[in-house]
């Protein structure tokens, strides 16, 4: 967990106005996140911090690879990653704070700094397919492709028409409206 005080911005010292911040992910970053889609990578962050009196907006550039695994031959393989996301950031003086939202995070005026390591975790996360698959099965460095032969063996023959088809469809076809 001390790795992840790292990410730690205190922004209370700081004049109205964008402030620019970068920082590293590499694999001690996802370890720290115990049920991770991505185990593994190297990122490079760029934040833009506009501070203002009510309010903070966070720019962040995400650019670099993470690892997957590829659901189909299941060896590991880079995924390139460049993307931009904001984050609001409102101060709120009141006790009775209103419940962060996915747009906006709700801190007290009593704080004095913001971890944005969860909010980068999360960013990393959602860019990483659904799916994932290496780009070019069985010809690549890291694609299995012994796996690849293996599926391809098991896999079923083409599709064959049924023939036996029941009497009663049949007839069915012959209605017209």
């Amino acid at each position: 967990m001390k790795l992840l005080n790292e990410y730690s911005i205190p922004f209370t010292g700081l004049k109205l106005g964008v402030h620019q911040f970068e920082f590293e992910v590499n694999d001690s970053f996802f370890e720290e996140f115990e049920y991770s889609l991505v185990k593994s990578g190297k990122l490079d962050i760029a934040l833009d911090l506009e501070k203002q009196e009510t309010m903070m907006i966070l720019h962040f550039h995400i650019k670099g690879s993470i690892k997957l695994g590829c659901d189909v031959c299941l060896a590991d393989y880079p995924y390139p990653v460049d993307f931009k996301e904001r984050q609001i950031v409102k101060l709120s003086g009141d006790e009775n704070l209103e419940d962060d939202t996915e747009e906006i995070v709700v801190l007290k005026r009593s704080e004095t700094e913001i971890n944005i390591a969860t909010l980068i975790y999360e960013f990393i996360n959602l860019a990483a397919p659904y799916i994932s698959r290496c780009e070019d099965e069985g010809n690549t460095e890291w694609c299995d492709s012994e796996m690849i032969e293996k599926l391809k063996q098991l896999a079923p023959g083409p599709k064959e028409e049924i023939e036996d088809v029941d009497p009663r469809w049949e007839a069915l076809k012959n209605i017209k409206k």
